[in-house]
């Protein structure tokens, strides 16, 4: 009988089976991506179209905040830790059954706060046990490396916790600014993280992208100033509430990510759309500075710095790394990313300048503004939907685990 030889596979054969829950990336990206493209068009409708919103004990414009920044944004936040951590340490994270619950956690808190009108216990309850449940995920794996290292991503995503408990706190009549103090807070956490996260990948990714040598600095007074500048800057801005204080670590701050960003950059970015969405992200984020310094001086609105932190930093940030770990880890090239990932990110930028720009241009014509970052956002996220729900629930190309 002559010998049965198996077909090698290639990324252009389409894997067979079920593997959302075998990574951590897996269910959290994608239902992240989902919920922002489903919470950005009830939110769209509810501001500009007048249509009904959750009945929750809270103002609707709070809802929204909330869902972008602890729905989300801690999708996000979870699939890409439960996928890092496991790379960091070299040890199994969450996968099959228990990271199902963790992800139905997490749906389940995004529903309560819908389904169940005028109660906030239920969604405040849910949220934070998935919150302390992806901190014990993630800290277990660590703790047992003994990779101290790592415990400042712990630590803010614990920080990230506590902040939606103020907001809980504020919602449910207990605290009287905690709604403002977990709002504010979670917008500086996160974009805090992902400024983190970057320091630790964006030089390495662009340094073996460019396709020519090129050694980026990394300066450590730029790094110890970063980190104290914020911490001094969250406390000036959300606690303490002194505008002008506030200010001027704000200023300082930019100047020190502008630095930042000049020590990381080469041209050669430019042709990679995934080394220049996470560039052009942080840099978002970095004019959100800017803004916060200039908003007194000029009398802007200031929530032109919130969304150019919210819609630039963290949403434009986040697609990119949720497109390259996706990539990455199903076994794809991600020297040769999908096509429509240019116009993916392209949106994003899109909705950047029309919610953050736009309005301070012309700001008699806000509403038509506010009604197109929206539309460019929902673009955005239907195109990345498209493009990587196949990826997230299909397993790896290459035969891998994961």
């Amino acid at each position: 009988m002559a010998e049965q030889l198996l077909p090698i596979q290639n990324s252009s054969q389409k894997p067979s089976g079920f593997a959302l829950f075998n990574l951590g990336f897996r269910p959290f990206f994608l239902f992240g991506a989902l919920f922002s493209f489903l919470a950005i068009l009830w939110w769209g409708g509810i501001f500009v179209y007048g249509w009904p919103a959750p009945r929750l004990p809270f103002a609707p414009v709070y809802w929204h905040a909330h869902e972008m920044i602890f729905g989300y944004g801690m999708a996000v936040v979870a699939g890409f830790l439960l996928t890092a951590v496991r790379n960091w340490t070299n040890m199994p994270t969450l996968h099959g059954l228990p990271l199902a619950v963790l992800a139905l956690l997490w749906l389940a808190a995004r529903l309560a706060g819908i389904m169940l009108p005028n109660h906030v216990l239920p969604m405040a309850l849910l949220d934070g046990l998935f919150n302390v449940s992806l901190i014990v995920a993630i800290a277990w794996p660590i703790v047992r490396a003994k990779q101290k290292q790592q415990i400042s991503v712990v630590s803010k995503v614990t920080l990230l916790f506590l902040a939606n408990g103020l907001f809980y706190l504020g919602a449910m009549g207990v605290l009287a600014q905690g709604i403002a103090w977990g709002l504010y807070s979670g917008v500086y956490l996160l974009v805090s993280l992902l400024f983190l996260m970057a320091r630790r990948v964006l030089p390495f990714f662009i340094e073996r992208g460019v396709g020519y040598p090129v050694q980026l600095k990394n300066r450590a007074w730029i790094d110890h100033a970063s980190l104290y500048g914020f911490l001094l800057f969250w406390i000036a801005d959300v606690f303490w509430r002194n505008v002008a204080v506030a200010a001027v670590l704000a200023a300082l701050l930019f100047v020190i990510q502008a630095i930042r960003l000049m020590d990381w950059y080469t041209k050669g970015i430019w042709r990679k759309p995934l080394l220049w969405v996470l560039f052009a992200g942080y840099g978002c984020a970095t004019f959100g500075f800017l803004l916060k310094a200039l908003t007194p001086l000029l009398g802007l609105s200031p929530f032109l710095a919130i969304h150019a932190f919210a819609v630039g930093g963290i949403g434009i940030m986040t697609v990119g790394m949720m497109a390259r770990v996706a990539l990455g880890h199903t076994g794809r090239d991600i020297q040769q990313p999908p096509r429509l990932l240019t116009p993916v990110f392209i949106f994003l930028l899109a909705a950047f300048f029309a919610r953050v720009l736009l309005p301070m241009i012309a700001p008699v014509h806000y509403l038509l503004w506010v009604g197109a970052a929206q539309a460019a956002w929902l673009s955005a996220f239907m195109l990345f939907v498209w493009v990587y729900a196949p990826m997230l629930v299909q397993p790896r190309v290459d035969g891998l685990p994961g």
